[in-house]
């Protein structure tokens, strides 16, 4: 039997506690009888919450009772227009040489660097603490930081 992947309206911020709803009410039910394959809660996909299953009718009924389930989007989707959800994004993406960023965790929280190396395999970053007396270069984790200005941005601003 085919699957399909259906869309579920649910109210933001409350997609974990729904698919989480969604999960207890289906161990109740036979397998062959509900036909839900997997539940995907992507972050980047607020307010929605992607079932994979057989048919939409049982995901219909078992929705019913669960608060925050606001309804199942009409249609289904393929499995190519949800791949992009199960492919972790590097946290580095987007940080450039020349960055300033402030480091958000760790022993070094709260200090400004400007970013001189992106290491995309390991995302990790090295960079260069404005405070040191000494500019000693520092690797930290990508998702250890916040981008508060790229380089070109600066050379915009600059004229150049």
């Amino acid at each position: 039997m085919t699957t399909t992947i259906y869309a579920l309206k649910t109210t933001v911020n409350q997609e974990q506690a729904v698919a989480n709803l969604v999960m207890g009410s289906i161990r109740e039910i036979r397998k062959d009888e509900h036909g839900i394959k997997a539940i995907l809660v992507p972050d980047e996909l607020r307010g929605y919450v992607l079932i994979e299953a057989s048919f939409s009718d049982m995901i219909d009924q078992i929705i019913q009772n669960i608060p925050h389930a606001r309804g199942l989007i009409k249609g289904g989707m393929n499995f190519e227009e949800v791949e992009h959800f199960l492919t972790p994004k590097p946290s580095v993406t987007g940080i450039r040489e020349g960055a300033i960023i402030e480091i958000i965790s760790g022993p070094f929280k709260g200090e400004k660097a400007r970013v001189k190396k992106v290491d995309e395999s390991h995302e990790e970053l090295t960079i260069e603490l404005f405070e040191a007396m000494v500019p000693i270069p520092v690797t930290v984790r990508g998702d250890s930081v916040r981008v508060l200005s790229s380089e070109e941005k600066e050379e915009e601003q600059s004229g150049g």
